[in-house]
Formats: structure tokens, C-alpha cells, sequence
């Protein structure tokens, strides 16, 4: 019986092991690459008469969230992230 007493640690350390990959994938919510977020913002503003802020927190909010809703106004529930974010007057941050 001695000999098993490492099992229940092996389960233990490869439990924590796969919570802690679940947790570390959970945080990336998109599958954009931060390189990618220049040119996805750069379409979300194409259309938007005011370009500088626009793509100044499109940037901000891609970084963070990895993901651009699609189109270049709504669709924000495409990313939880980028909707749910919000200003401190509990607005929206995200353009």
C-alpha cells in the first residue's frame, strides 16, 4: 500500500494543472492576435467621423480582449469582452 501513496498527489498536481490551463485559455477571449488589431480597427473606424479616438480605443479594447466585432458599427455581442466593458459613467468603452 505504501507504493500508491503518490497516487492521489499525481491527481491532485494534474487537476490543478488542467484548472490552471482552463483559467489561462478563459482570459483570451478572441482568437486575434495583437499584431492583428491595428487592421481590425482599422475597418471597425472606417466609417466613423471621429477616426483618432475610435481607433485609440478600438486599439485599447483589442489588446485587452483579442477580439473585434465585425462591421464597422454593432455586432458587439460577438465580444463579450469588448461589449462588457465599460467607461466609469457606465458607458460603453469600446467603440
Amino acid at each position: 500500500m505504501a507504493r500508491l501513496s503518490w497516487v492521489p498527489t499525481a491527481l491532485f498536481v494534474i487537476l490543478a494543472l488542467s484548472f490552471a490551463i482552463d483559467v489561462a485559455l478563459a482570459e483570451k477571449e478572441g482568437s486575434l492576435r495583437r499584431e492583428d488589431c491595428p487592421s481590425a480597427c482599422k475597418y471597425r473606424c472606417s466609417e466613423t467621423s471621429h477616426k483618432k479616438p475610435c481607433m485609440f480605443f478600438c486599439k485599447k479594447c483589442c489588446d485587452k480582449c483579442l477580439c473585434v466585432p465585425s462591421g464597422t458599427y454593432g455586432h458587439k455581442e460577438e465580444c463579450p469582452c469588448y461589449n462588457n466593458w465599460k467607461t466609469k459613467e457606465d458607458g460603453p468603452k469600446c467603440p
